[in-house]
């Protein structure tokens, strides 16, 4: 069915879940799992930091990036899954982009996400990175929601 499921993590309690999601098709499927952290800077470019400060920040977010993708790693090994990590740094571009590039660049068939479901004025000021994987992906794609995010 599936040989390899990408699954970005980024800490939040929805990246969480479709971890757990694609844990599960993982281990009915006999995939590997590629876990995708992208250390997205550009925020933090926006601020004016001096070289060593923002040395110290880009420290601290592979730092935090690494322990996130050796969690991930655990989790599915804990049930039996293999995965691979990858993190990526200064993507060009968006969030979105990061991940369609590397679905392709390890050889992917599905990516498993988490969303927000952000609508309205959250949708508009902070994007939906799963909104645009949806719309350019060539591969199928499965959104998975919280159960305590918000219903519509």
């Amino acid at each position: 069915m599936y040989r390899k499921i990408l699954v970005p993590v980024d800490g939040s309690a929805t990246a969480a879940r479709g971890l757990e999601e694609a844990t599960a098709l993982a281990r009915t499927s006999g995939a590997q799992l590629v876990l995708l952290h992208v250390v997205d800077a550009y925020p933090l470019a926006v601020e004016m930091a001096t070289a060593d400060t923002w040395q110290l920040l880009m420290d601290g977010l592979r730092q935090q990036g690494q322990a996130l993708l050796a969690q991930g790693s655990a989790a599915a090994r804990a049930h039996g899954v293999p995965a691979v990590e990858r993190l990526v740094e200064f993507p060009a571009g968006r969030v979105s982009d990061a991940i369609l590039d590397e679905a392709r660049l390890s050889d992917c068939d599905l990516i498993v996400m988490g969303t927000h479901g952000r609508r309205g004025f959250a949708h508009m000021m902070l994007g939906s990175d799963a909104e645009r994987v949806v719309h350019e992906s060539r591969l199928p794609v499965l959104l998975v929601r919280h159960p305590e995010a918000p219903k519509r």
